[in-house]
């Protein structure tokens, strides 16, 4: 759950990166940081993860091992580019069907941009819509899906809540995230690549360093690997597991519907 903490003229307050800002301003703020960066949004996540977020990606899809069958619905919250998915649906041999939900239209329009271009566009749709508030029936998906975006959302154990909900029995939520690094001299450099190349990078990359400053410092206020997993399993999943990706830069969550 984010961190809240009450402010002096008495409203509550939430971490933005690693400043406060009234919790109602957050989900504004973090849109902007994805309306600037929609476009360049694969080229952030290569200067992100020094193009290691593809790898990560893929084993995510091995992971979900989606059904090669029509009937077979995936939701992946937070994609608006379609990267994952785009990968869903070709593992599947293009049987499945993936709706994308992104609260940022700027998102959601290079993702049908590249759905089209992929010949796609039959296969996958695109819904703006808030994570907390997600506008499905209950136990109308087989999978749910996230990669980079739950550190995101302003309230993240209500996200979690609503992912159990529109889960089928027997669906799986798979998260994705930066998390934790868990090996010596490895976080050192991890650091100095997170607060001084990432942030350089990004403004020769958009001529603006902010939102990957917003970024980077995001990651760092995410809970650890074990407190995500106890946060997944006290919104009623199941079997709850992760595995660490590159010592643990990133780290794969699943929990089960049953």
């Amino acid at each position: 759950m984010a961190e809240t903490r009450t402010t002096a003229e008495g409203g509550m307050a939430t971490s933005y990166g690693f400043r406060d800002v009234q919790e109602g301003e957050k989900q504004g703020l973090v849109n902007d940081v994805f309306h600037k960066v929609a476009k360049r949004y694969d080229i952030m996540n290569d200067v992100m993860s020094a193009g290691l977020h593809r790898v990560w990606k893929n084993a995510m899809v091995a992971a979900l091992n989606p059904r090669k069958d029509p009937a077979y619905k995936v939701l992946d919250v937070a994609g608006g580019t379609g990267d994952i998915a785009f990968r869903i649906i070709e593992a599947s041999d293009r049987l499945a069907h993936a709706t994308v939900l992104d609260i940022n239209g700027s998102m959601l329009a290079v993702g049908a941009e590249r759905a089209a271009k992929k010949g796609l566009s039959d296969n996958v749709t695109f819904v703006e819509a808030n994570a907390e508030e997600l506008p499905f029936e209950d136990n109308s998906f087989d999978a749910y899906t996230i990669a980079f975006g739950i550190r995101n959302v302003p309230h993240i154990d209500v996200a979690l809540k609503e992912a159990h909900r529109v889960l089928k029995r027997g669906g799986r939520l798979l998260v994705l995230e930066f998390s934790e690094v868990d090996m010596p001299l490895l976080d050192r450099f991890y650091d100095e690549w997170s607060f001084k190349a990432i942030p350089h990078f990004g403004r020769m990359i958009t001529g603006d360093a902010e939102p990957y400053q917003y970024l980077v410092e995001s990651i760092r206020k995410f809970p650890n690997q074990r407190d995500f997993a106890a946060m997944i399993s006290k919104a009623g999943f199941s079997r709850v597991t992760f595995t660490n990706y590159t010592g643990g830069i990133a780290a794969l969550h699943s929990g089960w519907k049953l």
